[in-house]
């Protein structure tokens, strides 16, 4: 997140649009997105920077009390960057009113760093050290009163605060507004390198021979071994669906209301988490897979995965958003069971229907039908968030608060995000399937069954709970090993729908022999 404009947009009103919009956009103004803090990155709440309204002269006095309070790993700000979209807590009359955002410049227009600032470089980083990441100190650092960000709250020249939104929690809320177009951009981003990696893989394997079935015969392409299809055809099914699932999150980011924030929220959080994994899973796979030439830097599998790590806590750690997801979920149904109504949003729908019975016998065909997938995912969601919504007042009838069942309930609720994000994947490869046309319905129908079906090879909750018998989970391990045979002839189809340009390629998906010959521009030997 960075300050071109987003968080001015969000957070700000016409004022702000009047005097910074234009210059941001226009690169005239260079700025910084300064929330994280040393000591506070995802508990926001806890943040230690304060903002202290000075009535008397019209403005807000910034300061860094401590040393875990100094803004931390913020992008673009020890070199460059002349203003911050700056957060801090916000006191008036010694009222702490919480989590805040202002405008405050750090460096002068000829790059020199402002009185009261002091900045420094968090140093060298395993990957993205284009980016120059930052940490900032304040030392009563005057902002004028008109720099606060007031579309939530505004505090009037007389110091009195006034918001229209009266509850602090769904103030706070508001004001964590624009962290969700991070998330969505992280997870759009994962999505693009996984299908460079795979591109690059899946290329390299079409042309790389190795060992051969017979003496005399041809050695064999990697990917017609059936271990190599296991290895890479998955991703590439996996990777699809999560591109059907991006542009889904993308337009409902576009269509977005004050309304449907809190959903955005979730599915964002649940969608950044799941891509960001699968895209490291996946780079790590592809780079295994092209052997020695995996780890040339020339070949960008190597790069593409040291560079895009850090997107696992990056926007919000991981492990945390798929809480969240858990706990709005968790939400959703407490409230639906108060007030004896149907579930209306975040798909949960099918918590209003019949529950799904599952055959003892699959078939084949039955493993790859919509039906079979559709209720195998509805029926692990809607087991897992009624257990773990009845998992919690276990430990309630035991004495713990209802936060702290919660935590303790920590593996069920992994479990039930899990599920959640799974099927909301599920369901828009499908939509994306119906609006297809043949033949790329029938191809879009393989990859949709290698979805479902991997998803449940690598859950174990579908047998832990019963969802499956152990019968029908055999044979969908076994259904696997025949889809990937049916999705090699479209191996290079698929890749190469993605639309990465040659140059974003690398040697090795193109004629690598040739690439390392003597005097080609990538032996060292011109």
């Amino acid at each position: 997140m960075n300050f071109r404009g987003g968080a001015i947009k969000f957070l700000g009103t016409q004022r702000h649009y009047d005097k910074w919009l234009k210059d941001t956009e226009r690169y005239l103004v260079k700025g910084c997105f300064a929330m994280t803090e040393l000591g506070h990155g995802s508990d926001i709440r806890r943040m230690e920077t304060t903002a202290t309204y000075d009535k008397e002269t019209g403005e807000f006095v910034i300061n860094t009390p401590c040393e875990s309070a100094q803004k931390y790993w913020v992008g673009g700000s020890a070199n460059n960057a002349t203003h911050a979209i700056l957060f801090s807590l916000l006191y008036i009359n010694g009222t702490n009113e919480g989590v805040h955002a202002f405008i405050a410049q750090i460096r002068d227009a000829d790059g020199n760093i402002c009185p009261n600032v002091h900045i420094a470089d968090c140093g060298h980083k395993i990957g993205l050290n284009g980016n120059d990441n930052g940490r900032i100190w304040f030392d009563n650092l005057r902002v004028p009163q008109e720099n606060l960000l007031n579309s939530v709250a505004d505090v009037l020249s007389d110091g009195k605060y006034v918001s229209a939104i009266k509850n602090p929690e769904q103030r706070f809320a508001a004001f964590m507004a624009p962290l969700t177009s991070g998330r969505v951009d992280v997870a759009s981003t994962a999505i693009y390198s996984s299908k460079q990696g795979l591109a690059i893989a899946v290329r390299y394997a079409l042309t790389r021979r190795a060992f051969s079935i017979t003496p005399d015969g041809q050695e064999v392409l990697l990917l017609d071994y059936p271990s190599h299809q296991r290895r890479l055809l998955p991703l590439v099914a996996k990777t699809c669906a999560m591109s059907c699932a991006i542009n889904f999150l993308k337009k409902s980011y576009a269509k977005r209301t004050p309304e449907t924030n809190k959903i955005m929220h979730v599915y964002s959080s649940a969608l950044k988490a799941t891509l960001t994994w699968h895209n490291m899973r996946t780079l790590q796979e592809c780079c295994e897979a092209c052997g020695g030439q995996g780890i040339k830097t020339e070949n960008r599998i190597g790069i593409l995965k040291g560079e895009f790590d850090v997107q696992s806590t990056l926007e919000g750690d991981n492990n945390l958003l798929m809480q969240q997801v858990s706990k709005a979920l968790l939400a959703e149904y407490i409230a639906a069971q108060r007030k004896k109504s149907p579930f209306k949003v975040l798909g949960l729908e099918h918590m209003n229907d019949p529950c799904p019975i599952i055959s003892d016998n699959l078939t084949g065909c039955s493993l790859r039908s919509i039906k079979f997938q559709t209720d195998v995912f509805y029926l692990r969601e809607r087991h897992l968030l009624r257990r773990f919504a009845a998992e919690i007042p276990q430990y309630q009838a035991q004495g713990e608060s209802k936060e702290k069942a919660i935590l303790l309930s920590y593996r069920l609720g992994e479990e039930l995000a899990r599920a959640f994000t799974e099927r909301t994947i599920l369901q828009t490869i499908i939509e994306a399937e119906i609006l297809s046309s043949d033949p790329l319905k029938d191809v879009l129908g393989l990859l949709r069954s290698m979805y479902a079906l991997i998803s449940i090879e690598e859950d174990s909750s579908f047998l832990q709970y019963g969802i499956l018998s152990p019968s029908n989970f055999a044979a969908a391990k076994k259904e696997v090993m025949k889809l990937c045979s049916d999705l090699r002839p479209h191996a290079l189809g698929i890749v190469s729908s993605f639309g990465i340009p040659d140059s974003f390629l690398s040697p090795i998906a193109f004629d690598w022999v040739e690439a390392n010959s003597w005097g080609s521009p990538n032996s060292g030997n011109c």
